[in-house]
């Protein structure tokens, strides 16, 4: 039988093609799980099989967002710590997370799937690394969460085998043996993992940073990542007080580190690489290794300004993260266009340094490809997967912003009209199609007051 279709027409279309086509007035048809098609004008006369037609004046259309960074399970610790540096936070925030179970990952998943829905991600990376012993199926609360929200969901199953007794900053108690991790990681993509096309769920390989993880641990990993044919990520060159480490413990900087470890590749994006040399953005270029920019994050930890437009020219893949939501409390992408945007004029090249399409196609192709899925989605083309976002740019507070880009990117947070994964709604008329926010609200509320118990932080 035929796909119905859903018609959206007489908006404006950042497509984020090769080209970076744009329509002024557009339309976009999408039939079953992927698009038709996307071009000027209305939509073409007689189309069958038209299940709903949406007029769209006044609006933006846009590939969904990709946010490709997070640490779900933080939601339940925001607001703590907030006036630290990266290290201090870290070991501030360590022994409240080594208290966590499955019914506060799942809460807190729920609330950082939901505050990203909001803010029009359709396809979301998680990078969860924190397993207490006897806690229960953590990696599995979330993949539980993302799979009732809708959500395009790539978790990475992440790993610590460096405690404090040997250097690390996690509490011993917080963290596994290197036997364990690797086990346990192999366990997650042979029961999780979906390589088919279209695919809702991909598992990565995330051991968690240079100095909470043994260098027998990087190997190991990225020897089981390219066996399985899954995709390899961790964070780098995060903090000035991260080379220093490195440079002490293995006589190398992070980016040697990692490359001596198998950890450069198209198979590989890490979080952060703020403190990047020439010589290492060279080598991320040369390798094809992508980079999440969390520019909200890396500015409430006070960990520096990476050199994004650099990447950039280089050849980088750059997507945008949000980070977990203890060190980005919006834990929403939207924010994170208008910051990307502003804290990068901040740095050398001042007002040349990004511009309000280079950042949309960080947070929508520019993700796609750091996660491996360019072929499939961050883009509004015919054949693509029906992942979309449409704004509401004519309202009071863009209501003189002639730019629909420049309304979405440099304006007020705009209002999310719609937002489809593989063609069904996730958010409708106002809310959540697929989730009850107040619901959502009361549970995490309840789970983040029973961790600080637990944590000693009540009272």
């Amino acid at each position: 039988m035929p796909a119905n279709r859903l018609v959206i027409e007489n908006c404006a279309l950042a497509t984020m093609d090769a080209q970076g086509t744009e329509h002024p007035t557009g339309h976009v048809v999408v039939a079953g799980h992927r698009i038709e098609s996307a071009g000027p004008g209305p939509a073409p006369d007689g189309l069958p099989d038209v299940a709903r037609r949406i007029e769209a004046g006044g609006h933006l259309l846009t590939p969904g967002l990709v946010n490709t960074h997070h640490h779900f399970y933080q939601w339940l610790t925001r607001g703590l710590a907030q006036n630290c540096n990266l290290f201090d936070w870290l070991v501030t925030l360590y022994p409240v997370w080594a208290r966590i179970d499955e019914p506060m990952v799942y809460a807190a998943a729920q609330g950082s799937l939901g505050a990203l829905a909001l803010s029009g991600v359709t396809t979301t990376a998680d990078h969860h690394y924190v397993f207490p012993r006897g806690a229960g199926d953590l990696l599995g609360a979330g993949i539980r969460a993302a799979a009732e929200m809708g959500l395009r969901f790539s978790p990475t199953r992440g790993s610590m085998d460096r405690g404090a007794s040997d250097g690390g900053l996690p509490p011993d108690f917080a963290v596994e043996t290197t036997e364990e991790a690797l086990l346990a990681t192999e366990t997650a993509i042979d029961r999780w993992h979906d390589p088919s096309p279209a695919s809702m769920l991909r598992i990565g390989v995330a051991p968690c940073s240079p100095f909470s993880v043994s260098s027998e641990l990087l190997r190991s990993a990225a020897t089981l990542a390219r066996t399985k044919g899954v995709r390899l990520h961790t964070h780098g060159s995060e903090t000035a007080e991260e080379e220093e480490h490195c440079r002490q413990r293995y006589g190398m900087t992070p980016t040697e580190l990692l490359e001596s470890s198998g950890w450069l590749g198209q198979d590989v994006w890490m979080a952060h690489c703020i403190h990047m040399t020439a010589s290492d953005i060279a080598r991320f270029a040369e390798t094809g290794t992508g980079v999440a920019h969390c520019p909200s994050s890396n500015a409430r930890v006070a960990a520096g300004l990476a050199r994004v437009p650099d990447m950039l020219a280089a050849g980088v893949p750059v997507g945008l993260g949000v980070d977990g939501a203890a060190s980005n409390e919006s834990g929403q992408l939207g924010a994170e266009l208008r910051n990307t945007l502003l804290v990068n004029r901040l740095g050398s090249h001042r007002e040349k340094a990004l511009t309000a399409r280079q950042t949309l196609r960080m947070a929508t192709m520019g993700g796609a490809r750091v996660l491996g899925r360019q072929e499939e989605i961050g883009s509004l083309e015919p054949g693509k997967l029906a992942d979309l976002a449409l704004w509401r740019v004519d309202g009071l507070l863009h209501s003189s912003i002639a730019d629909p880009v420049a309304a979405l990117v440099l304006g007020a947070p705009a209002p999310l009209t719609l937002l489809l994964v593989n063609g069904d709604p996730v958010f409708a008329d106002g809310h959540l199609v697929t989730a009850d926010e107040d619901a959502i609200a009361r549970t995490t509320r309840a789970q983040a007051r029973r961790l600080a118990t637990l944590a000693g932080l009540s009272g």
